[in-house]
């Protein structure tokens, strides 16, 4: 029987990719992905809270089809995680039926299908993958075999409370074309030695990543440039920066230039069948480094409750001590086999949650195993080889608590009321939860908080804010919206989406950002009332404000980010973890400037000039006309600017009034002089600096290591880069002035054939060669800057005044990097790849060059659900007030793949005195609105401190050095009064003031001491 949609209704759409849907994921997988992926017909075997997880990924992910299957009636313990369920339902529908619906709605391009037959060889024939999902361990092994011998990849998957398993087989040769997903290596070269093992020298810039044995390829080697032909060649690392690659004696000696580029190599995994892995108990993947032994007792663990199951008709009842030791007892016999011993404690654990059902395992498992699935499909990323288990132990209830804790009462909570219990239950529906951004991680961490009962008990609530609307790219991983709600507040709309999921939820939805400026909203009494704060955001700053609002007011943080296949969670915890703030990445390396503009080496240098060409071009010098024309300060402001940049701005401003189009026409040959501007005369001024056969003080060349010799390009209408920057910019520049464009083909490449361009005669001017070099600007002399103001105040002269332009104004343009008809990523693509080709530079397609220059961040849906499941976990601890030791922080990189749990790291203890320490989480609390002295005198009294020196802000209230008059005026005042009079700020809004003192210890030689901060509360 073949699978078919439900009433002969079928998901429209055909298969082919939406690069505007798709565009996060595309740069995490790249095309050639997508495509097989979008050929990939998939069956789903189970739809309970797993099964639907891995759906709505993979119907996000694009996959050709995706077919439902599940024939029992909808359970209400089922709502514990089967976010498209509702109560109405129980008893009712079959789960496929129900959700049918919910999930065609997803993804117009993927066919969705209904199948409530039977799971026969025919049937199962028509797929590429079969998924099953908490299935029965005897209708696993049985499709698998099928699967195997038919050459369909199978995976199943399973959660059994806080414990999880995966399964794959791939077939007997599996081909991974992609193993992690990275670009290829590349390295600019700076020697190669003429010896039986030469030895290839890379220039300092990056260290090597290559490994004995992997294969590279070379170009644009001067010298020895028969490397250049050479087949993908084998090598062997020496250093960070050097690597051998056989006999070059045979080569002329190598002069200058080239590139070296790892070959990605594939490679082939042999799958066994789940009954040969269960028989020989290999091919364990290890999903946790700190759990050792916990892959083999779970593989005996498993498949015991999967036996008693089978004799039982159901997995051990909760917390049930008679089935826990029938469990014991079959783990025995299981354990012979693998000539193991059976941990008691661990297979107990796993019988007593067996039939619970909770949403962050199902989020965790069901993201890994889509993302499996997406591996099975495409040949990209390294699958998981074979059998993996997972599990968060460190979640469950550590007090001896009795079975009647864990029974389910016929909620639609049952299923974590039977991992954690019923007092945890409640105490989840009763806090109050702030949820910063709605966005991929928000949405998923919504879904989570609504499956949990998270802030749906009467003292409970969950805000959500973010300030963002809804576009097109979002569709693919934020599944909370859909096409209709376009242009929609994200905050809104997914806040209503979750309260249809679970009616119960107490939500209130926000559209303000958080900072400084919304504190009159976030404000204490908010904060006050929260139990804790997720964050769901993709900027470091607000992550930054975040945190130190959390530290302020003692509140947890969970925090998350992803980077398409890889991505990390931290959860701050009060008075025990330090927080996100207390250690940070380095600062991302930016391009040197006179690499930028005069030495690029690399396609992205050339993308950052286009990009920043784009700005001054098209937006800084309209906002700079429109500036002179509105604001009756811009002259006096350029005043005080350097001369150099007060020319600059002034020449931008009369080239943008004086020199503006009147028709298309004159665009089209402002466009032919920039060509002959940035990419003829620019360069020959370059040469004309620095000539070809140059030679520095030292005795070599100075076009030579990473500094390429560039060539000006002859402009040549009838080449399609030529004319694309020509088409580009002229549209830019008519868009500027409100000039309707022709762009035919006919009337561009007439009127930029006919464009006289003046002959360029090149100038004495300083170009600087390093960025330790003084720039010509800071290097000027006292003539230099008078020339300039001289140049500026005639151009000024020049000017109309603004009065005479009443009305007038430039459109300026903003970045747009997704609207493929604007012509922004057009002129980016083709100014970057004409100033690669000066620089003999690889191009760089549009879809790279859009990446690049756009910032895009590479998403994938698969990550986003196994980070908020992460989360969850962790909220869970949270709330049982768990000790240092059970909290992770999590590492992963579902590509290669890779699981890393860390603990986090304790907060740091600073000593005042013996027996006396304080962490970032600690400050001083003062009521009372005290006089200057007395507030010092309350320190020698209470803490034994002696403050000699009290600040607020940027203000200076008190110092020990301070003269004797001004000490004794201040004494006596109030110190709200005093920092209202030395701040000249108003604090009638505020009851809060917050010090920093510089102490000394009373009780230790008066040594001086590191302290806590002052909260002052001056007012109630």
């Amino acid at each position: 029987m073949s699978a078919k949609p439900m009433d002969g209704v079928e998901s429209s759409g055909e298969t082919k990719i939406d690069d505007a849907l798709y565009s996060r994921q595309l740069y995490a997988l790249s095309h050639e992905a997508m495509k097989k992926i979008s050929s990939t017909s998939v069956l789903i075997v189970g739809l309970q809270g797993l099964g639907i997880e891995i759906v709505k990924d993979l119907v996000l992910a694009g996959v050709k089809s995706v077919t439902l299957y599940d024939n029992e009636l909808v359970q209400i313990q089922d709502l514990s995680s089967q976010f498209y369920l509702s109560t109405n339902q129980v008893g009712v529908l079959k789960r496929s039926e129900a959700c049918y619906q919910k999930v065609v709605d997803l993804n117009s391009y993927v066919r969705t299908n209904l199948y409530t037959g039977e799971l026969t060889e025919e049937f199962l024939k028509q797929f590429n993958v079969v998924v099953l999902a908490n299935q029965a361990l005897s209708l696993q092994i049985k499709i698998n075999e099928f699967c195997h011998s038919n050459h369909i990849h199978f995976i199943s998957t399973e959660t059994r409370g806080v414990f999880g398993s995966i399964f794959n087989d791939f077939g007997e040769n599996f081909t991974v074309v992609d193993t992690n997903g990275e670009n290829p290596a590349s390295y600019m070269i700076s020697s190669i030695s003429q010896e039986k093992e030469g030895v290839v020298t890379v220039v300092e810039e990056q260290k090597l990543q290559l490994l004995d044995g992997d294969l590279v390829t070379f170009k644009e080697i001067n010298g020895m440039s028969q490397l250049n032909d050479l087949p993908p060649t084998k090598i062997k690392t020496i250093s960070p920066y050097t690597f051998s690659i056989g006999d070059t004696t045979g080569y002329p000696a190598y002069t200058s230039g080239g590139y070296v580029t790892e070959v990605k190599q594939a490679k082939t995994l042999h799958f066994k069948t789940l009954k040969q892995v269960l028989e020989k108990g290999d091919n364990l993947f290890v999903s946790d480094d700190f759990k050792f032994s916990h892959p083999q007792q779970l593989l005996i663990g498993f498949q015991a409750i999967h036996a008693f199951n089978e004799t039982h008709k159901h997995f051990p009842r909760p917390h049930n001590q008679a089935d826990a030791q029938e469990v014991l007892k079959i783990s025995a016999d299981i354990a012979k086999k693998y000539d193991a011993e059976v941990e008691d404690k661990l297979i107990t654990q796993l019988a007593y949650v067996a039939q619970g059902d909770i949403v962050p395992m199902q989020a965790i498992l069901g993201g890994v195993t889509a993302q499996e699935v997406l591996k099975a499909a495409s040949g990209k990323f390294t699958p998981i080889h074979q059998l993996s288990f997972f599990d968060s132990i460190e979640a469950l209830p550590e007090e001896d608590l009795p079975e009647e804790e864990f029974q389910p009462i016929g909620s639609r909570y049952d299923g974590q009321i039977i991992t954690f219990g019923k007092t945890l239950q409640k105490k989840i529906e009763n806090l109050n939860y702030f949820l910063v951004g709605a966005g991929a991680i928000g949405c998923e961490m919504l879904k989570n908080f609504a499956m949990m009962g998270l802030g749906t008990g009467p003292n409970g609530k969950i805000h959500v804010t973010d300030m963002d609307t809804i576009e097109k790219s979002n569709l693919n991983r934020q599944f909370l919206f859909r096409s209709s709600d376009i242009q929609q507040l994200k905050s809104t709309t997914a806040a209503n989406a979750v309260k249809a999921m679970n009616p119960a939820m107490n939500i209130q939805s926000y559209s303000l950002r958080v900072g400084p400026d919304t504190e009159n909203v976030y404000n204490e009494q908010f904060y006050q009332s929260l139990d804790g704060v997720c964050n769901a955001l993709d900027n470091i700053d607000a992550r930054m404000y975040m945190d130190a609002q959390c530290v302020y007011y003692g509140k947890s943080l969970l925090e998350s980010g992803t980077l398409g296949t890889k991505a990390n969670t931290q959860v701050v915890v009060p008075h025990l973890t330090e927080s996100y703030s207390s250690s940070r990445d380095p600062p991302e390396k930016s391009i040197p400037m006179c690499t930028l503009h005069n030495f690029p080496n690399a396609i992205e240098h050339t993308i950052q000039w286009a990009r920043d060409t784009f700005e001054g071009l098209f937006k800084n010098s309209a906002d700079n006309v429109n500036s002179y024309l509105n604001n009756p300060h811009f002259v006096e402001s350029l005043n005080k600017q350097n001369p150099a940049v007060r020319l600059e701005t002034l020449s931008n401003v009369r080239s943008g009034l004086l020199e503006k189009p009147l028709n298309f026409q004159q665009c089209i040959i402002w466009a032919r002089l920039k060509f002959e501007e940035y990419f003829n005369n620019n360069i020959e001024q370059l040469l004309y600096n620095f000539p070809r056969d140059m030679v520095t003080t030292t005795n070599t060349l100075f076009w030579s290591g990473p500094k390429r010799a560039p060539t000006p390009i002859k402009f040549d209408v009838n080449n399609p880069l030529h004319y694309e920057f020509i088409v580009a910019a002229a549209n830019l520049r008519a868009y500027n002035y409100g000039i309707t464009p022709d762009n035919s083909f006919d009337a561009i490449h007439k009127a930029a054939s006919n464009v006289i361009v003046p002959e360029f005669t090149p100038k004495k001017v300083k170009i600087q060669t390093s960025e330790n070099e003084p720039t010509q600007n800071s290097n000027s002399n006292t003539n230099d800057t008078a020339a300039e103001d001289e140049l500026s105040d005639k151009i000024l002269n020049e000017l109309p005044q603004p009065s005479e332009l009443s009305g007038y104004k430039i459109n300026p343009i903003q970045f747009e990097k997704d609207d493929d008809t604007n012509h922004h990523i057009d002129f980016i693509t083709a100014t970057s790849n004409l100033r690669a080709s000066n620089y003999n530079i690889s191009p760089a397609d549009k879809h790279k060059t859009k990446g690049i220059a756009g910032k895009i961040i590479p998403a994938l849906v698969t990550t986003t659900s196994v980070v908020a499941g992460f989360v969850c976990i962790e909220l869970l601890k949270i709330h049982q007030k768990k000790a240092l030791d059970k909290y992770k922080s999590t590492f992963m990189n579902l590509g290669i793949p890779f699981f890393g749990f860390v603990e986090p790291i304790e907060a740091k203890k600073n000593k005042i005195r013996e027996g006396w320490s304080w962490t970032l989480w600690d400050r001083f609390d003062v009521k009372g609105d005290m006089t200057l002295k007395e507030f010092i005198d309350y320190f020698a009294k209470e803490h034994k401190l002696d403050i000699s020196m009290l600040s607020c802000n940027v203000t200076l209230m008190y110092a020990m050095f301070t003269d004797k008059k001004t000490k004794e005026e201040r004494m006596g005042m109030k110190l709200s009064t005093l920092y209202e009079t030395l701040s000249k700020k108003s604090i009638q809004d505020k009851k809060y003031l917050v010090f920093e003192i510089c102490c000394s210890d009373l009780e230790n030689d008066d040594e001086d001491v590191d302290v806590p901060y002052v909260r002052y509360q001056f007012r109630d």
